[in-house]
């Protein structure tokens, strides 16, 4: 399995580089001899572009590794796939101007400069990259495609040991066989109770006690052990892991995140003292930065092509009830710090006069007419863009609640409040899984905490992507 692995790693690199060089050189041809660009600054000869050509073998490999792409993993989505691909190939371009200004600012001799040996027409990278992410994602498809025909055919699957027979470990199983494009292969379980319970769940079996977990792992060739066991069983965890660290498999842990330390833990020094920060997040520093700075250039551009149609719907809002056309309410944002967003208002006015404040439900009376149209489009969010700009809020973070509901939550969910260690968004991993509105509460704080926790840009731009294709009439929104 091992070398079946090297060996598909060493076909993506090679034909990585491969579609990466005909990208770069179709690009040069579509960009100055097919006419549809004027040329400006004359014609360069193809020889220059073909003396770049080791190195953009090189730039796109580069760039698909920092984006993990090498590492291989049968989990991952085609969503990921195509994110990776795309700020991989992103990585390589801007790797590609830098490299090469570089090199013609520093290195180039006089007759180099002067005849811009080294430099790469702007509109040939734009190109390059649009070609690149085609090709090579196409490339992974189809790739994809041959690999899970010979897995649902019962050839190349990775055989799969789940220590744990309870509501965890079943859990873990209805994943696995619900997505058998994967290619894993349930073998059974192993629990303490097949002492004296032999029954297993959906057809697998128990094999055996924990204890036994190391031997049964090699007898049945197990590729994969889950570990699912519950928190009170972390004693007997230990044990398996230590048992298991002698045999030749692969151990995944899965915890249940409401019962556990909810945030990557990071270790510190205090002066030659250890200590273990349970809550660190990556989103601080320079990932903050850059994080802020996308969602001003998003929210910014949004706004401005944006503006007619948004102020058609403040129009329809005005002439369809009576009332202020904006609603502005409190919510708890980062660090637990309260501000106001900005919404459409979609119910009549002082619609929680007498309720206060309380969740709204299906076919709610309050709701006005054209309020019910845009609580299930989401239009009424979209006057957060401003909050987005203002820096009250991001593109994507946990939605967030109102003080009132945050009192009773903090006391009922202990890692409830870990959501508020990044600003609030406009949409978030959540709500594209589903999990928005009157859904369960645990739920949303489960997939919130795993944003957090895995924060990277390239995550915040699949949950941007997710937003447009599951965002919009939410059955839950109402």
């Amino acid at each position: 399995m091992i070398r079946h692995n090297r060996l598909l790693v060493a076909f993506h690199l090679l034909s990585d580089a491969v579609l990466g060089i005909s990208a770069f050189m179709i690009a040069y041809a579509l960009r100055f001899h097919t006419g549809i660009i004027p040329i400006t600054r004359g014609l360069p000869p193809v020889a220059q572009y073909v003396n770049l050509l080791p190195f953009v073998a090189v730039l796109v490999p580069l760039g698909f590794h920092l984006q993990g792409l090498y590492r291989l993993r049968r989990g991952r989505s085609r969503v990921d796939d195509f994110f990776a691909v795309f700020v991989g190939s992103i990585l390589a371009v801007v790797f590609g101007i830098v490299v090469t200004s570089y090199v013609q600012i520093y290195f180039a001799n006089e007759v180099q400069r002067q005849t811009g040996a080294f430099q790469v027409s702007q509109p040939v990278w734009a190109i390059f990259l649009m070609l690149n992410v085609v090709l090579t994602y196409s490339s992974r498809e189809l790739m994809r495609e041959v690999l899970e025909r010979r897995w649902r055919a019962g050839i190349g699957l990775k055989r799969v040991l789940i220590a744990g027979s309870g509501e965890l470990g079943r859990l873990v199983a209805d994943k696995i066989l619900e997505h058998r494009e994967l290619g894993y292969q349930i073998v059974g379980f192993v629990d303490d109770r097949a002492r004296g319970d032999h029954l297993g769940y959906r057809g697998l079996p128990l094999l055996g006690t924990i204890d036994e977990a190391a031997d049964i792992t090699t007898r049945e060739s197990i590729d994969h052990l889950y570990v699912a066991l519950p928190p009170e069983e972390h004693l007997r965890m230990i044990e398996l892991l230590d048992a298991t660290s002698r045999v030749i498999v692969d151990v995944k842990v899965v915890p249940d995140l409401l019962q556990v330390i909810a945030l990557r833990a990071r270790i510190e020094d205090l002066d030659g003292v250890p200590v273990i920060n349970v809550n660190d997040v990556p989103l601080q520093g320079v990932n903050a930065a850059i994080k802020r700075l996308i969602d001003v250039a998003i929210s910014s551009v949004a706004l401005f092509f944006l503006a007619l149609p948004l102020g058609l719907v403040a129009l329809l809002v005005k002439l369809t009830s009576k009332g202020p056309v904006f609603y502005r309410q409190e919510r708890m944002g980062l660090d637990g710090k309260s501000f106001s967003i900005v919404k459409f208002r979609s119910m009549n006015d002082d619609a929680e006069r007498e309720s206060g404040p309380v969740w709204a439900v299906p076919r709610d009376p309050r709701v006005t007419p054209m309020g019910r149209f845009l609580r299930r489009s989401n239009l009424d969010e979209m006057p957060q863009l401003w909050n987005v700009f203002r820096g009250d809020m991001s593109i994507v973070g946990p939605r967030p609640e109102r003080p009132h509901f945050v009192e009773q939550f903090r006391h009922r969910f202990p890692q409830y409040m870990l959501r508020h260690k990044v600003k609030a968004g406009l949409t978030g991993w959540a709500q594209v899984n589903g999990w928005r509105g009157n859904t369960p509460l645990e739920k949303r704080i489960e997939y919130d905490l795993y944003y957090i926790e895995n924060w990277s840009v390239r995550l915040d731009l699949k949950i941007m992507w997710l937003t447009v294709l599951r965002g919009f009439f939410h059955k839950h929104a109402y």
